[in-house]
């Protein structure tokens, strides 16, 4: 290694003043291309989600196939497959009466397995630097990788997971008409219907309830009543933060009261900055590259 270094240090000796111009331009291609996602993202949102979607789903596809890592195509046809069978079951039509709930507790559930392969992917990384892999007999380059990969699958799979809720949560709530983007919702919301999954509400007095054969329910500072469990899958999967009716402000923090809970807002909000190390640096760093290679710098 010291000798490629050396190797390294000789080839590029004396090259001070064409590195300083290579990193004014990576710093230059960051800064603008930061200015033209949030630009996009702000005026045609629709078209940066899809593209954004499309690039998440391909591009580790194809680096995958090119590095041949077959157990990490396996694991993403399988989520592949079964996401796109809960895709299909969200967008028939017409839309079954139970398919909200199925949908919801699909991707409510893929939320919480890959916090938990991230939560288990970080304690190997942690055991590792404080030497418990050598209990087990692991190297700790072996330790490490390993570690290192279970955080990325838990990242990965939960970034497409929550983009795949978005898409499908948006299309159930229009269809069953107590949602619309923009005006008024086609249909009129009963006080004993939920408006997410548009099934009723099994109260007798409109209030919150404990008993076992009967779903919890949840008011929000609006008024309108929802399914405990399908408010919590509009907000923490579907990553909505408005009343499904009539768009009011949701508070989050006064829904989510357990500490124990929280941390599954903020494992969402890490979500949505894998997206932009999956799918826009990799572009980013291809542009700096063909900005170099035009300009003749190395």
């Amino acid at each position: 290694f010291r000798s490629e270094h050396e190797r390294l240090h000789a080839k590029h000796k004396g090259h001070e003043a064409m590195h300083l111009e290579m990193v004014i331009i990576m710093f230059a291609v960051l800064g603008i291309s930061q200015v033209l996602l949030i630009k996009w993202r702000q005026t045609h949102f629709r078209s940066y989600q899809a593209t954004t979607l499309f690039g998440m789903w391909l591009f580790p596809l194809i680096f995958n196939l090119r590095v041949g890592w077959y157990r990490m195509l396996i694991v993403w046809l399988f989520f592949t497959l079964s996401t796109l069978f809960i895709l299909r079951i969200a967008t028939r039509n017409p839309l079954n009466p139970h398919a909200p709930r199925i949908v919801y507790k699909w991707f409510l559930n893929v939320h919480r397995l890959t916090y938990a392969v991230g939560i288990f992917g970080y304690v190997i990384i942690m055991c590792t630097f404080f030497g418990i892999n050598l209990l087990l007999m692991l190297p700790p380059d072996v330790a490490m990788n390993a570690g290192v990969t279970i955080i990325f699958y838990g990242l990965y799979f939960g970034v497409l997971g929550r983009d795949c809720a978005e898409v499908c949560t948006e299309k159930m709530a229009a269809k069953m008409g107590y949602f619309s983007e923009s005006g008024l919702p086609s249909k009129r919301l009963l006080p004993n219907i939920c408006s997410v999954c548009g099934l009723e509400l099994t109260l007798s007095n409109m209030e919150d309830v404990e008993e076992e054969n009967k779903e919890k329910t949840y008011k929000l500072s609006c008024g309108h009543l929802f399914h405990e469990f399908c408010i919590r899958g509009w907000c923490i999967v579907g990553k909505k933060q408005t009343c499904p009716y009539c768009k009011e402000k949701v508070d989050l923090k006064r829904m989510f009261k357990n500490p124990w809970e929280r941390p599954h807002l903020l494992f969402g909000q890490l979500l949505d900055w894998i997206r932009y190390f999956v799918v826009w640096l990799p572009i980013i760093v291809v542009s700096v590259r063909g900005i170099n290679y035009m300009l003749g710098l190395e």
